[in-house]
């Protein structure tokens, strides 16, 4: 069993269930538009990166970037996620459990996660700079891990337990 994460206040307005549930479906979305239903590990690791600046400020501009190559490139993010993984994966998984529950997200055949259809506008909008960023980027990866081989080799890379 996990204990519960402390958070201030500013925290958990910023990780609440809702904002994790938009950030995982985002992830899902570009996933199940270029390789189709996303592994529950990638879409949690898509959202753990994207809500990190650190590591937004270091992805490539395109999904053509070689995943295996920018990671080796880019080894700060290794370090990034395996000091901020757990505690940011513990924020995500309570936004994918609302995401289920919500009928946003759903399970195929194969076990991996879809996004209802119509779930979630095309456009990515929003009030805040990094409240755009962070969904634009959890989207991207969610098109771009994909590339770096299976599941489980790019979670190798990103040094990354599932």
């Amino acid at each position: 069993m996990t204990t519960p994460v402390k958070f201030s206040r500013e925290e958990r307005a910023l990780f609440n269930p809702a904002f994790m549930a938009l950030v995982s479906c985002r992830a899902v979305q570009g996933h199940q538009r270029d390789a189709g239903p996303c592994p529950l590990p990638l879409a949690v690791t898509a959202a753990v990166m994207a809500l990190q600046p650190a590591v937004r400020a270091l992805l490539p501009s395109t999904t053509r970037a070689s995943a295996a190559k920018w990671i080796e490139d880019n080894q700060s993010v290794r370090v990034l996620m395996a000091t901020n993984a757990p505690l940011l994966a513990a924020v995500v998984r309570p936004g994918i459990l609302f995401a289920l529950q919500t009928d946003l997200l759903g399970f195929d055949g194969t076990a991996r996660l879809r996004l209802r259809r119509r779930a979630l506008p095309a456009t990515i909008t929003g009030t805040s700079d990094s409240f755009v960023a962070v969904q634009k980027s959890a989207h991207m990866l969610g098109r771009w891990l994909p590339t770096g081989g299976s599941t489980a080799t790019v979670l190798t890379l990103l040094g990354v337990r599932s």
